[in-house]
Order: structure tokens, then sequence, then C-alpha cells
């Protein structure tokens, strides 16, 4: 079973308790309400960003890949402080008060609750992140030609080797897991992303 078909049969699962854990590796997903889209353009994102910076000065947290779509995001996330609910909270309700106000939108933008999901390996976290990365040419009709295109990733900064001006985004850790056959460099982590196909029986 390939990580998108587990992980769309875990989504439709009965609602469980949250679990954290301080060293705790985590794939969220946020979506709009009823599919909707909840980014519509570069204003929306970079308030976004506006809006992780001012809480990662509150809750440090690891970001080692996101993908903002235009109706839901992910980010493969660390949060060492706080448990993820206390984290997302605020991310959640301050972009969600800039959009009704920017959009002059009433009522929800998100679904009820967002996605949260444990990833135990190494393995894990390259093929995560692997899908995260590959969201904008897996859609119906593709987004961009190359990944490196798509500008609401953190793929580019992998692909280019370029540091990335948000504090919250750590890009060492996913190269340093690559297999002992390739280069544990960012470049090479952006082409094992590309390469990426899981098989029929991957867990």
């Amino acid at each position: 079973m390939g990580y998108k078909t587990f992980l769309t049969r875990d989504l439709t699962m009965v609602r469980r308790k949250r679990n954290w854990h301080p060293n705790g590796f985590y794939h969220i997903i946020v979506r709009g309400n009823n599919r909707q889209n909840i980014f519509r353009g570069d204003q929306d994102v970079n308030e976004y960003y506006r809006i992780l910076n001012y809480v990662f000065d509150k809750y440090p947290f690891d970001i080692f890949a996101y993908c903002i779509m235009t109706n839901h995001l992910h980010f493969l996330l660390k949060s060492p402080n706080v448990p993820i609910g206390k984290l997302m909270m605020p991310i959640n309700r301050r972009y969600s008060d800039y959009y009704r106000k920017k959009h002059n939108y009433t009522g929800q933008i998100y679904e009820n609750r967002y996605y949260s999901k444990e990833i135990l390996d190494p393995t894990g976290l390259l093929h995560v992140s692997s899908y995260i990365h590959r969201n904008p040419i897996e859609t119906k009709n593709p987004m961009v030609q190359s990944l490196e295109h798509y500008p609401y990733s953190s793929y580019p900064y992998y692909f280019h080797n370029r540091k990335s001006p948000h504090p919250f985004l750590n890009l060492d850790l996913l190269p340093s897991l690559l297999p002992t056959s390739r280069e544990k460099s960012p470049t090479e982590y952006s082409r094992y992303c590309i390469e990426y196909n899981p098989q029929p029986n991957e867990q």
C-alpha cells in the first residue's frame, strides 16, 4: 500500500485522540472547508509565512517539508516544546481571522479538524516529505512542469541548495537520512523526491 493510499484511508477513520511526543515528527494537513480555496495568491501565502514566524517566536518548531496549495497545505514538522494542538491553534486562528477580513468572507474556512500523523522512522520521513513536495505535479492537471518552479513549497530551497529566509525551516535533516548509496546533500535529496515512486506493498 503506497503512502497516498494509506493517507486517504487514514483521513477517513474515526476521530482519535491526538498523540504528541517532544521528539516526534508529524505530517500535518490543513484543508479548506468543502475543499474550497483558502490561498488566493502571493499575499495570502506571505501572510501565512508571517503567522508561522510569529508563532515560531513563541513556540519554536521545525518544519522539514511544506507545500501550500490553493485549498490545503502540508507540513512535516517537529514541535519539541508544546503539543501540536497548541501550535496549530494560533496558526489556524490568526490565518482565518486574516482571511475573513481580507476577503470579506463569512463562515468557517477550514475543515473541522486538521490531520496529524506521527512518522516513526527515517524512511517514512523521506517518503512523506517526497509526497508533500510532489503535490504540485500530482494534481489532475499538474500546476508546474518541474517542482522547483512551484513557489509555495520548501522544495526549491533543496533543489537550489539555498538558505531559507524562514527560521522555522530546517533543511539539514532530510538529506542526512538519504540511503548510504546517495550523497547526503540538499540537491541529492531533491533528486530523491523526483524519483520517489511508492510500490504497491509499501507501508
